[in-house]
């Protein structure tokens, strides 16, 4: 291990000289690529010094406690900050190994979520909405800013489908195990004998794909323009500047809608394409890979769930980790950090346990 982190620190350093370097600024995509991997190295690159420090001062209190053979209480207190660095070592050196696991290279991207309405029809459009509202407050408070790139609205302020962008540091390593069947189960407020229903919202998560990444033809494309439609009031274009773009080869659709200008609709719309082909094209590839990817939300139908809302017992559910908690109402109030750390932990648990079972 300690072999590999020499040379990560080796191409730490190569990297820092790389990206001061003139002809490389003036590279967008040399430079942009180079960044992201410097970024990517610098937490282990710190831890290791930090174990690199731990070592030495081991050292040093060792040669004091050598050197104090006739002084009780010097080497007393060299014994004791020897005892001190070598915990402390042990623990820097076990935070390496998990800095160390195969990292995902998209986590430091921005993140593009997708709801839909499943199984329920207006109470799932609702909970749509709902789950929508508890991202958007959950990104608030870390500095992600929210964007709606795509929204078709229902009559009592649902969503059949929303999508929208989470821009911020680390954003889809947050969001990221949000992908699948989301359950709820509550009484909703047309119910008049009070009786719980389930219903099921979809959800898809993507991380943002850079022009570096897809390079699409614009010969490929295909773009319509067409007024927005929605559930009424004031804001409702009246001109055709909603924009369905159509990428020929691979026979995917994207919209947007949510901006007045075609200009800032066709922007948006062509980050969503980026994304979608790109998650596309890595999913084949895992397909070819490990030929046991299943497809990220299933069907929606109510017995696929990666978590359960049950408003009745203000119960989170998730059914991955089996992990159950009892506010429900402050998670969807956005404070949803104890489920994401929770998933995150045991991902990495199954990680550290992949790994030493390669040992």
């Amino acid at each position: 291990m300690l072999e590999k982190l020499a040379d990560i620190e080796k191409k730490y350093e190569s990297l820092g000289a790389e990206v001061c370097d003139p002809a490389v600024i003036g590279d967008r995509v040399r430079y942009t690529a180079a960044m992201r991997e410097l970024r990517q190295l610098t937490p282990v690159v710190e831890k290791y010094r930090q174990f690199r420090a731990t070592q030495e001062a081991m050292e040093a209190a060792r040669a004091l406690e050598d050197e104090a053979a006739g002084d009780p209480e010097m080497r007393a207190l060299a014994r004791a900050e020897y005892d001190e660095q070598r915990a402390l070592g042990e623990q820097v050196q076990e935070e390496l190994k998990i800095l160390l696991l195969p990292r995902d290279p998209n986590d430091d991207r921005n993140v593009i979520v997708e709801i839909r309405g499943g199984a329920g029809g207006e109470e799932a459009s609702l909970f749509a909405a709902a789950l929508f509202r508890m991202y958007s407050m959950y990104g608030e408070p870390r500095g992600y800013k929210t964007e709606v790139l795509s929204a078709n609205e229902t009559e009592l302020g649902g969503y059949n489908k929303i999508s929208f962008m989470l821009s911020g540091d680390g954003a889809y390593s947050r969001f990221k195990f949000e992908s699948g069947v989301h359950r709820v189960q509550r009484v909703p407020e047309t119910e008049s004998q009070g009786r719980i229903h389930t219903s099921t919202v979809t959800v898809a998560v993507l991380p943002e794909a850079e022009e570096v990444d897809v390079e699409i033809n614009p010969a490929d494309l295909e773009v319509d323009t067409f007024r927005a439609s929605g559930a009424g009031g004031q804001h409702i274009n009246k001109t055709d500047s909603a924009i369905r773009i159509t990428h020929v080869p691979t026979g995917t659709v994207v919209e947007c809608d949510d901006e007045r200008s075609q200009h800032k609709n066709r922007e948006k719309a062509m980050k969503l394409l980026r994304a979608t082909i790109l998650q596309a094209e890595r999913d084949k590839q895992a397909a070819q890979i490990a030929g046991e990817r299943k497809a990220q939300v299933g069907s929606g139908d109510r017995s696929e769930r990666i978590r359960t809302y049950n408003y009745p017992q203000n119960r989170l559910s998730d059914h991955r980790i089996g992990l159950t908690l009892y506010h429900l109402e402050d998670i969807l109030n956005g404070n949803l950090d104890e489920v994401i750390d929770a998933l995150i932990t045991a991902d990495t648990a199954e990680k550290l346990k992949g790994e030493a079972s390669r040992i």
